[in-house]
């Protein structure tokens, strides 16, 4: 498993992938908000969904599935795992 250049935010991530929260860009309280959803730096996630038009985003943590506002997920950066094909 390799990693790609630099972190994306969770809203740019494609449906499917998976990746680590590498940093939460807010204050204090949105922070504590995200940290009793389970989104904390350092927890692997999976986005599940997003709706068109910047609806919520669902995603997955541990095995609880969480639902973000689109502005919310645009200030969690994930570093998102990129998988290589296995040579033949």
């Amino acid at each position: 498993m390799v990693h790609q250049d630099g972190p994306l935010t969770l809203a740019d991530m494609r449906t499917g992938q998976t990746g680590t929260v590498v940093a939460i860009l807010g204050g204090h309280g949105f922070v504590r908000r995200l940290d009793a959803l389970g989104v904390r730096p350092g927890r692997k996630v999976t986005k599940l969904s997003a709706t068109l038009f910047r609806g919520p985003v669902i995603l997955r943590v541990d095995n609880a599935r969480v639902a973000v506002g689109f502005g919310m997920a645009r200030r969690i950066l994930i570093q998102v795992d990129k998988y290589l094909p296995r040579a033949s």
